[in-house]
């Protein structure tokens, strides 16, 4: 079973790099983050006190970007019902395929972070924790999105509709991971507390979000 989900997540990561919605993605995060510097100012330290909210909404909306087709394409294919019928449990598939789209849409965020923070000011332990909280964050709005991309797909519709129908509900997350991040910034706020409660959240969507996205497919297919 290990080696078919992981046989499924790798698929669904090269599929997105192939579709280019993966370097969508990418384009968008460097636009954000460079964009807001000219709006705000040549302040460096106005620019470093707020560098990691800037990645974290950068982040955000890079992540949700691409999740519009997570499984609009196995639906159009019929590739969706036979997931639906294989032994496979389709909570464990779903699981995967979020995996997949986080290798090809939020690690390369990720990686590519540190970098674009020096353009922002920030301080290598800045750096780090924006870092360390992108890391443990971004898998978490990958799975909220699945469930808005799950529903959108039941549904019969797209686009940036299920960026909009899941964002509410990435608030949380991004409000832990700005918070901890921030820690390290202006203080006196401990930063492992507000990381500490961001992995969970990511624990726990990873155990609600691939039930409720199977529940809103295995209705795509009825």
């Amino acid at each position: 079973m290990i080696a078919a989900l992981a046989a499924i997540a790798g698929q669904t990561a090269r599929l997105s790099l192939r579709s280019g919605g993966a370097f969508v993605g990418l384009v968008f995060f460097l636009a954000v983050v460079t964009v807001v510097p000219f709006g705000v100012g040549p302040d460096l330290k106005l620019l470093a006190r707020i560098g990691p909210a800037i990645l974290w909404i950068g982040a955000l909306l890079a992540t949700l970007l691409g999740l519009d087709r997570l499984f609009r394409d196995d639906c159009d294919d019929g590739s969706l019902d036979l997931l639906v019928l294989t032994d496979l449990p389709l909570e464990f598939t779903v699981l995967a395929k979020c995996a997949g789209a986080w290798v090809a849409t939020g690690l390369p965020l990720v990686v590519i972070a540190p970098l674009l923070g020096l353009l922002l000011g920030l301080e290598p332990s800045m750096l780090a924790a924006t870092t360390a909280t992108l890391l443990v964050g971004t898998p978490a709005l990958t799975l909220v999105g699945a469930i808005g991309a799950a529903l959108m797909t039941a549904l019969g519709r797209g686009g940036l509709i299920v960026a909009v129908l899941v964002l509410p509900f990435t608030i949380p997350v991004l409000i832990f991971g700005v918070s901890a991040a921030s820690a390290v910034i202006v203080g006196p706020t401990p930063f492992l507390p507000p990381f500490l409660i961001l992995a969970a959240l990511t624990l726990i969507s990873a155990v609600i979000a691939p039930v409720a996205a199977a529940a809103a497919l295995r209705s795509a297919t009825d």
